[in-house]
């Protein structure tokens, strides 16, 4: 067993312990009506606790046929979500944080990527929640997905050309040739590792992506909302 096994098992078994320890003082606190600490960081945990075993485990991360294979599906952001919209937008932006702590022992890219992801994310979950607290219904659901992943998709297509793919090169000693190569083997649409990379890999992974996270979230939440204890 390798080093990077060992971590994985580490921070998986991390996850689970954090989300038990949770659930236990999320009980505890969850009856109290005024805003508490401790309930915070319990919901918080709970949340992020579930965000980092779909981050970190490999069983929830999915490769697209037509998109490059350093491009994977990971559904994180849907705990994250149900969190910013039950308790607000600093408890979803609280959760991100929690599962990229995590996931960062586990880091092949000295922590870039894992500070793209939260960055993404972080805008993601945090201008949705915030546009739904102030608009509380369907038509605010409506609006706080259609424009948070309008912004997450533009983000992360000029973090990708102007910073992920040339940090990536210079990791990992990778030209632009190879690299084309690579990607051209996945989706011959691509011409180039810039802008024909972003609107034929880099948009339809985030849109793909951000369609399915925003389905389960719409379902799950809306069975689980009356379960949620909303006060603060």
């Amino acid at each position: 067993m390798d080093n990077s096994q060992i971590n994985a098992i580490i921070a998986i078994v991390a996850s689970f312990v954090l989300l038990a320890a949770s659930f236990r003082f999320f009980g505890a606190y969850n009856g109290q009506r005024k805003f508490n600490s401790t309930r915070f960081i319990a919901r918080v945990a709970i949340f992020g606790a579930f965000a980092s075993i779909l981050y970190v485990v490999p069983i929830f991360t999915i490769n697209l046929p037509f998109i490059p294979s350093f491009l994977s599906l990971h559904f994180d952001e849907i705990p994250c979500f149900i969190a910013g919209f039950a308790y607000g937008p600093l408890s979803g932006i609280s959760a991100i944080l929690i599962k990229t702590l995590v996931k960062l022992p586990l880091t092949s890219t000295v922590g870039v990527g894992e500070l793209t992801d939260l960055l993404l994310s972080g805008a993601y979950v945090g201008i949705a929640a915030l546009i739904y607290k102030k608009k509380r219904n369907l038509k605010g659901v409506a609006i706080a997905f259609s424009v948070a992943t309008l912004f997450q998709i533009v983000v992360a297509m000029f973090l990708n050309v102007y910073l992920m793919i040339p940090f990536y090169m210079n990791l990992y000693g990778i030209d632009e040739a190879g690299l084309l190569a690579v990607m051209q083997l996945a989706n011959p649409a691509i011409k180039d590792i810039g802008w024909s990379y972003a609107f034929f890999a880099v948009l339809p992974f985030n849109l793909f992506k951000d369609v399915i996270v925003i389905i389960v979230t719409f379902f799950v939440y809306r069975s689980i909302h009356k379960l949620l204890r909303f006060e603060r």
